[in-house]
């Protein structure tokens, strides 16, 4: 049987769209979470805040292998899968209806053990399998 440790850290998350036309646009934040190790799987939870828009949302990020899945619940709801080189259909919800996004991640980098550690993830949007933008999350994990 696995030991699954839960430990608290601080997130450091610079967050970058790009959109064709329009000056990049950038998000920082710096929130409490928690990171899960259990075997060569990691979990990043942390509550999304006013600042992102998103209150009352819990974002996690599971780390196995060489694929990313970043799943939001509460008051935003979707599903992102991240794998380099490798195309996935992700359900986005907005106020208007669900989406279906083609995700394509380009680069996809982490190194993650329990003192923390760093994540890197580009990737690019397309709806109706046209490109809606370029997008990066870097994350920093530091434990408290």
């Amino acid at each position: 049987m696995t030991n699954i440790e839960t430990i608290d850290v601080m997130l450091s998350i610079a967050g970058e769209q790009y959109f064709q036309g329009v000056d990049p646009d950038q998000t920082r934040l710096m929130t409490p979470g928690t990171m899960t190790m259990q075997g060569e799987k990691v979990t990043l939870t942390y509550e999304e805040t006013e600042l992102t828009g998103m209150e009352g949302t819990t974002t996690t990020f599971e780390v196995d292998g060489d694929v990313i899945t970043l799943t939001r619940a509460g008051a935003v709801n979707s599903q992102m899968v991240f794998q380099e080189g490798v195309q996935h259909t992700s359900l986005y919800e907005t106020p208007f209806g669900d989406l279906a996004v083609d995700i394509q991640t380009s680069h996809l980098r982490y190194r993650l053990n329990q003192h923390g550690g760093t994540m890197d993830i580009q990737y690019s949007i397309a709806v109706d399998h046209t490109v809606t933008g370029r997008n990066r999350f870097e994350i920093k994990v530091k434990r408290k």
